[in-house]
């Protein structure tokens, strides 16, 4: 696909979502002339708001969550907006919104509603017009809670939509560094002959948070950490660590190998994962409740998972794959971490070797760091002295004359334009959720359950000694 939207049309437009990341996203990209000058937003949701109140809720948003600087013509962009009051589960309302959003071709939808919304509402979308061969439709995840809903999801989609009107958001996918981490592998020669078992000890991918539940309860307690975070995001990351290199930065050549990857992993042993759930504590500060005190009920919904993962092929035989995300942890922090392995011989007899190792921070700060041994500067009478140095690449130092975006203006901007390569496909989905159900299958089998862990902590101890037994220590 490559004509651009001329109509974006924001499902859930009063929602969270919209005031934190979507408008400001859009207003950033109308300020910087990126989008063009006839594409109409309309807003949708219950509410009933006029144009004018849904440009009044945008203002409220613009000014709480998008910094001024950012914001330039705010009132030219306002000007973009329209609204249209529906109840999606009402069929009859889609043809008032048909007549505001205009003609079904060359119109984007992001739809940014319950899953149990998705049939009717691509049902009323079909029905008035608005899933034409020029539109295309965008949604937000989570898309199911194992491999059965994934694909009860996408079959209703792909009633109105085929796969490649399809755009699937993972909002990791539009952060700068994980886009950088493609740049780094396929347009730098030193690392790519370097990426590969022979030269790589272990990869480690850490999403820590240090908040609790806040108003995802009833979400997230039929969730968990694993379906929320590893089974999109990480397993993600994962993928753009291990993959090989596509035939271009094309969609399908992208997603190709991505796909690779995820049926490349190996079932995870009993022995390969720890989960947790966190008691009150410390954190940020502050005396905060256990996870259970803020349910306000018991549950055995775990909060922390820790697992290897192994990519069963010819680049990454034998080399682990570290993965530990949780909530109430010590420190807010989205990392990689390639782990080279030590030089096979050290001629300095008197220095302490420490292998080179590549740190990719993506939040709360983007940067790349590279340590390496180096000589301290000075003489020695024992001989030369060595010391771990890291060589840093601060994408705000780097990029003094860039603003730091909202990952959503790349994937709203991609969606008006038709471009599919930072969005995930179908099979990708599947492929994450086989391996996720495998996990959870084990866990039911094995009687696995969460260990307690502070809040404040870096979660159970038994974390902590699955990478120990291999000789590994978290990077912390």
């Amino acid at each position: 696909m490559t004509s651009k939207a001329h109509t974006l049309l924001l499902f859930g437009a009063t929602g969270d979502l919209s005031r934190r990341m979507l408008l400001p996203s859009l207003c950033a990209l109308h300020a910087e002339h990126l989008v063009s000058e006839n594409l109409r937003i309309v807003g949708t949701a219950r509410s009933e708001l006029t144009d004018l109140e849904f440009r009044n809720f945008a203002r409220e948003a613009l000014e709480k969550f998008l910094p001024a600087e950012r914001r330039g013509s705010m009132a030219e962009f306002l000007n973009r907006l329209h609204y249209q009051q529906l109840d999606v589960t009402t069929p009859e309302g889609y043809m008032e919104l048909a007549e505001k959003a205009g003609p079904g071709e060359d119109l984007a939808i992001f739809l940014s509603t319950a899953p149990s919304l998705f049939k009717p509402t691509i049902e009323g979308l079909a029905g008035a017009g608005l899933a034409g061969e020029g539109a295309r439709i965008s949604l937000e995840k989570p898309l199911g809670t194992d491999l059965a809903s994934s694909c009860e999801i996408n079959d209703a989609v792909a009633t109105a939509f085929p796969e490649e009107r399809i755009f699937r958001i993972d909002h990791y996918l539009g952060k700068e560094t994980v886009q950088n981490l493609l740049a780094l592998r396929f347009a730098n020669l030193m690392f790519e002959p370097l990426w590969r078992s022979q030269y790589i000890d272990h990869v480690q991918i850490t999403v820590a948070e240090t908040v609790g539940l806040e108003s995802r309860v009833d979400f997230y307690d039929d969730a968990g950490a694993l379906r929320d975070m590893v089974q999109n995001h990480m397993l993600q990351l994962l993928a753009l660590v291990a993959m090989e290199p596509p035939t271009s930065f094309t969609a399908n050549a992208v997603r190709d190998e991505k796909v690779k990857v995820l049926r490349a992993l190996r079932p995870v042993e009993a022995s390969e994962v720890v989960t947790g759930q966190y008691r009150g504590g410390a954190s940020n500060g502050k005396i905060v409740p256990g996870y259970d005190e803020e349910l306000g009920r018991d549950s055995d919904t775990e909060t922390f998972v820790a697992l290897k993962a192994h990519v069963d092929n010819w680049r990454w035989r034998g080399v682990p794959f570290y993965l530990r995300t949780g909530k109430r942890l010590h420190e807010r922090v989205t990392e990689i971490i390639v782990q080279f392995k030590c030089v096979p011989h050290s001629i300095f007899p008197s220095a302490r070797m420490k292998p080179n190792k590549l740190v990719i921070g993506i939040q709360p700060q983007e940067n790349i760091q590279l340590n390496m041994m180096t000589k301290v500067p000075g003489i020695d009478q024992e001989g030369m002295v060595l010391r771990s140095v890291p060589l840093d690449i601060a994408m705000p130092d780097a990029f003094s004359d860039k603003h730091k975006r909202i990952a959503y203006e790349r994937l709203l901007l991609d969606l008006i334009e038709g471009d599919q390569t930072l969005f995930v496909r179908r099979d990708e989905v599947e492929a994450q959720w086989n391996w996720i159900d495998s996990v959870r299958a084990t866990w039911l089998a094995e009687g696995i359950t969460p260990k307690t862990y502070s809040a404040g902590s870096w979660g159970p101890s038994a974390a902590i000694a699955l990478a120990e037994r291999d000789g590994v220590s978290w990077h912390e």
